[in-house]
């Protein structure tokens, strides 16, 4: 049996996001000592190395509990935990799109600075050009 401070050292997961996924249902609320101390077994410990992995991966808690949930039945297809993964994969590279546009937008901003006054600073003015939508002022 693990205490939560040795379920964190093990998993690096910080205590209160242990109690935290605790509340969210991802792992079982643990039996008691007769301290009131929870004690966690392997498997609490598998699971939240688990959920530690997914969340470095950037799942959603939603998405980690829809896995935990098929992994409870083994002998059925993966096709449910491939969905996850697919959309979680687009996810992650519209958003890598997104930071490729960012980083070229701002390196165009950057390639024009020449180090003059602030009254003609290219990066000000660049910001200051992309006008407001319509009805804002």
């Amino acid at each position: 049996m693990l205490s939560i401070g040795d379920l964190s050292k093990r998993t690096g997961v910080k205590v209160p996001t242990i109690r935290y996924y605790e509340q969210m249902g991802l792992i079982s609320e643990p039996d008691r000592s007769e301290g009131n101390q929870r004690r966690y077994t392997r498997t609490d410990l598998e699971r939240l190395a688990f959920i530690r992995h997914g969340r470095d991966l950037g799942l959603t808690i939603d998405a980690i509990k829809e896995l935990i949930s098929l992994s409870q039945h083994p002998d059925r297809p993966c096709v449910g935990a491939d969905r996850i993964a697919k959309e979680h994969l687009d996810d992650v590279r519209t958003k890598i799109a997104q930071l490729k546009r960012l980083e070229h937008e701002l390196e165009r901003i950057v390639s024009h600075c020449d180090g003059h006054s602030i009254e003609d600073c290219y990066v000000i003015r660049a910001l200051s050009d992309h006008g407001l939508c319509d009805g804002e002022h």
